[in-house]
């Protein structure tokens, strides 16, 4: 029986029943605002907190768990036997990897592998499903586990499309989309993550060809009628329009899973509302 406990963190924002059937461990990230801290997908839901933000005279801010969260968890973990493999966003966009590092470091280091995803929300979700899905039918080692995930996140790519830059401008996460400010006046961005940072890669008319844009893209990069692990679309607080480039997005591959899931807290405080991103896992 295998005995690797996947620990992730709430950037997944994945829907309870994933979280609970694939038996995943979250630590939460935090959404400060207005003087008040929530965890991220416990305390504040997308639903909620999209509402709110686009309502609201102030602008929340984010911040990654603390060392003592992922020690006390690995530490649960390691006293039930269970060896673990934690699946965390960027490095390039969070301290949050320095910090489940430093609790691998203080606990068992051979018991506890650390990845850095070098991505973030929905891309490292389908990643930690697939990893879960593996060692429900395999017998991994940890060191065989982590270089799944490693393989996998190699096959991931993400394409996204943003109503303005100015909450990753203001998050301080822009990274190589900084190039267009000042140039998106009547545009809409499209967006990717590249060696962990936010890229540009495309600027269109309207907020339709934007999402036009992200299944061309995809499509120009495993191919048409390509057969894909994982498709995956994720927004905040765009539903209906998510559902579409979900519909069309399948008319041009074959997916073993498809998963929609929305934005967390987290990640909409540095997207804005209206995002919508397309993820593939390629075979």
């Amino acid at each position: 029986m295998n005995r690797i406990a996947i620990v992730t963190d709430s950037t997944v924002c994945m829907p309870q029943s994933l979280i609970d059937e694939n038996e995943l461990h979250i630590v939460p990230l935090s959404v400060i605002w207005d003087g008040k801290s929530y965890l991220d997908g416990f305390e504040i839901s997308p639903a909620v907190f999209y509402e709110r933000l686009q309502n609201s005279k102030t602008n929340p801010t984010t911040s990654q768990p603390s060392v003592h969260d992922f020690y006390e968890l690995f530490k649960s973990l390691l006293d039930k036997g269970y060896d673990v493999l934690c699946i965390v966003l960027s490095s390039k966009l969070s301290g949050t990897y320095d910090m489940a590092n430093t609790a691998r470091l203080d606990l068992s280091e051979s018991r506890i592998a650390v990845v850095d995803s070098q991505t973030a929300s929905l891309p490292m979700g389908m990643v930690v499903l697939e990893v879960a899905r593996e060692l429900k039918q395999n017998d991994l080692s940890l060191a065989e586990a982590e270089a799944l995930t490693y393989k996998l996140l190699e096959k991931t790519e993400v394409f996204f499309a943003v109503d303005t830059l100015e909450h990753l401008h203001r998050g301080g996460r822009i990274g190589g989309a900084a190039k267009f400010l000042g140039t998106l006046i009547g545009l809409r961005p499209v967006l990717t993550i590249k060696d962990g940072k936010v890229d540009a890669v495309d600027k269109v008319r309207t907020t339709r060809r934007a999402r036009e844009r992200i299944i061309e893209l995809m499509v120009e990069k495993f191919g048409e009628s390509a057969n894909l692990r994982f498709l995956g679309v994720t927004s905040s607080s765009v539903e209906e329009a998510a559902a579409v480039v979900s519909q069309e997005a399948e008319k041009h591959f074959v997916a073993d899973r498809v998963v929609y899931a929305d934005l967390s807290p987290v990640i909409g405080v540095h997207l804005g509302p209206g995002a919508i991103g397309l993820v593939c896992i390629g075979k």
